[in-house]
């Protein structure tokens, strides 16, 4: 399937920005299930400085700095991504046990389970916590196979958590979101890597988009859609499978990657510096996710 998609992001000060310096990842990345066929970002005012760039985690990250004086800061990307294959179809039921997935980590003999070990880590938004443990321990039997078992872990997710966009911000800690049981995408994805993780299984944290479809019979609003996000999890057999908790199934055709990181810090879309700029501002974000045309199988 082949997507265009349009992010962009306004930020309205509420005094004068001298000068800012910020990093982006808002351009898709080629990975074995998609290819970025074309993107581009365009700022206002015009950057002075500008490059795109290749992170830590292999990502396009694109940094930017405006020296002109502005109150309002507006930068969209856009870009056509063609997403290969069905990655639903996964034959979770087949997979390694969890003791034998557990047992390959503990020594590794192949670079990309030796590479997926740092995702077994705390990182700064999911570190470690006895509760998580509790919870997954619940859904991992050391005979049953390993997918299997991380597919139960997002039903029980899906069931147990309610999707709440104003309970949540992107400063809420993890702690929050298991005592209270309510957030977004974010915070679904982080519970999930950190109930992997204490259980010794690589996870990260994948930032993108979800296609959206209208109600029959309605048009689709423009800008009504949004960033989504969802996790990662690595099998010694199967390499790094995705699963969306937020909609209690596995990643589709309908969700194109931007980046992955070990939690949202490593992935923010927008994050920088400014001089200036008064005492706040109002953000304004839109999204478009277009379905072009059906690839040739």
């Amino acid at each position: 399937m082949r997507y265009r998609i349009r992010h962009s992001t306004r930020y309205r000060y509420q005094g004068v920005v001298k000068q800012c310096y910020s990093v982006a990842h808002l351009l898709p990345r080629d990975t074995p299930h998609q290819l970025c066929r074309t993107a581009q970002i365009t700022l206002q005012p015009q950057p002075a400085l500008a490059s795109d760039r290749r992170d830590y985690f292999g990502n396009r990250s694109y940094h930017f700095s405006v020296q002109y004086p502005h109150e309002v800061l507006e930068i969209t990307a856009t870009s056509e991504v063609d997403v290969l294959g069905d990655r639903s179809s996964l034959a979770l039921d087949f997979s390694a046990s969890c003791a034998e997935t557990r047992n390959i980590l503990l020594a590794p003999k192949d670079e990309s389970s030796l590479l997926a070990r740092e995702f077994q880590l705390d990182s700064p938004l999911v570190p470690a916590d006895p509760a998580l443990l509790e919870y997954a321990q619940e859904s991992f039997a050391d005979d049953r196979p390993f997918l299997s078992c991380v597919r139960e872990l997002t039903e029980r997710i899906f069931n147990d958590f309610a999707y709440d966009p104003h309970h949540t911000d992107v400063a809420t800690p993890l702690s929050e979101v298991i005592k209270h049981r309510r957030g977004v995408c974010q915070d679904f994805a982080h519970f999930a890597i950190g109930c992997l993780r204490s259980l010794g299984y690589p996870a990260r944290y994948v930032s993108g988009y979800l296609e959206t479809q209208p109600p029959p019979g309605q048009e689709k609003l423009q800008g009504a859609d949004a960033s989504h996000a969802w996790f990662s999890v690595y099998s010694p057999a199967e390499g790094w499978c995705d699963f969306d908790p937020t909609n209690n199934l596995l990643a589709s055709q309908q969700h194109i990657t931007t980046a992955w990181g070990r939690d949202y810090a490593d992935v923010t879309p927008m994050k920088g510096t400014i001089l200036g700029g008064g005492a706040g501002h109002a953000l304004e974000v839109e999204v478009d996710v277009t379905r072009l045309e059906a690839l040739p199988t």
